[in-house]
């Protein structure tokens, strides 16, 4: 009687198999590790804005090109040439940074005005420190204050150091954004069929799923730092706070970084009423009021337009997602939480129907 021999693997074949695959995939990333924040933040944007390039091509005559051109352009008015004005500002004032460096060595505080003790829970408290600050000497205050003014300048030409690169990154994030508004069919459509192959209809949902959190977050985080940091403008603008624009960039990073206008509103205020413009700082501080609560009314809905997810989870994402990445964390963050949220969702529900069949068949 013959005997049959039980089939075994090629153990060698597979492991070489494996590692050619992991060899391939290191190689792959290791050649697009340069461009890999350009693409995220190419296919992030290209995806918040599909719908308004879908909006271009149709006033263009259906024309793809012109629209890819429009979006491209304005792409580049939009990030990188404010990038390069605020650039070009700081270089142009980099003889003042020095020079007011320098006057700190004759630099004193006045004393505070009269009102402040009259501001309730912590007028006091301030009025008493802002004494002590200025009963110092110049000498005295400018040893204190010239470390940290030290600081900032370090700061502000490490940041100019890297510029180039910054500007570099601007540009391929623009050239790719472009490849992606002019194939960007293709691209959704090859990354359906990849989520399908490794998850089914599932996988399908959940990159459609991750597509309307990275909408959702552009319309809710994005959009209302805009709508902030413009009406925040507008009202420095008005009191007469030199260097608006720039304060007014300084607000949308505030912004879009969750931490809000009021690092910038609030110093305006206070220079305003230590200038002596009582009138004006009131005027501005009346104002930057509805800016400052405008983003609890306009960030939820935005969101909930975007994608249909608990407003919490939303949140969650954003915050956690910017401590753990960065600002492309913002959109990280929520897609991750999402996708994880939805994949919990269909594993109780399957749970759930299998466990309730099995009773059914029981009874």
């Amino acid at each position: 009687m013959r005997r049959e021999i039980p089939w075994s693997p090629d153990i060698t074949r597979t492991t070489l198999a494996v590692l050619f695959i992991a060899a391939l995939a290191a190689g792959t990333f290791w050649i697009l590790h340069p461009f890999l924040s350009a693409i995220l933040w190419a296919a992030i944007i290209v995806v918040a804005t599909w719908s308004v390039m879908l909006r271009v091509q149709a006033w263009c005559g259906g024309r793809r090109w012109i629209a890819v051109v429009v979006m491209t352009v304005a792409l580049l008015l939009v990030f990188f040439l404010p990038f390069t004005i605020a650039l070009l500002s700081i270089f142009e004032r980099a003889d003042d940074i020095v020079a007011w460096v320098k006057s700190l060595s004759a630099f004193s505080i006045p004393q505070p005005p009269a009102w402040l003790t009259g501001v309730p829970f912590v007028g006091t408290h301030i009025d008493h420190r802002w004494r002590e600050l200025s009963a110092l000497q110049p000498e005295v205050l400018s040893s204190q204050l010239t470390p940290y003014a030290k600081k900032i300048v370090a700061w502000f030409i490490s940041k100019a150091g890297n510029a180039g690169i910054l500007l570099l990154n601007f540009l391929f994030t623009a050239i790719i954004a472009a490849i992606l508004y002019a194939n960007g069919e293709k691209a959704a459509h090859g990354i359906r069929l990849a989520a399908n192959r490794l998850a089914g209809r599932m996988g399908e949902d959940t990159v459609l799923l991750a597509a309307r959190a990275v909408k959702g977050v552009a319309l809710g985080v994005v959009l209302t730092a805009l709508v902030q940091s413009v009406l925040g403008g507008i009202g420095l603008a008005i009191a007469g706070i030199p260097a608006t624009v720039i304060l007014t960039g300084i607000m949308f990073l505030l912004c879009v970084a969750q931490i809000g206008p009021l690092l910038v509103l609030l110093p305006a205020v206070i220079w305003l009423y230590w200038s002596g413009q009582t009138f004006w700082g009131t005027v501005l501080a009346i104002w930057s009021i509805p800016v400052l609560v405008i983003d609890n009314i306009m960030r939820p809905i935005l969101i909930r337009k975007g994608a249909d997810l608990p407003l919490v989870l939303i949140f969650a994402g954003v915050i956690g997602g910017l401590i753990a990445f960065g600002v492309v964390g913002l959109f990280i963050g929520p897609v991750l939480l999402a996708v994880t949220y939805t994949l919990l969702q269909s594993w109780v529900a399957v749970g759930t129907s299998v466990a309730g069949q099995d009773t059914a068949g029981r009874d």
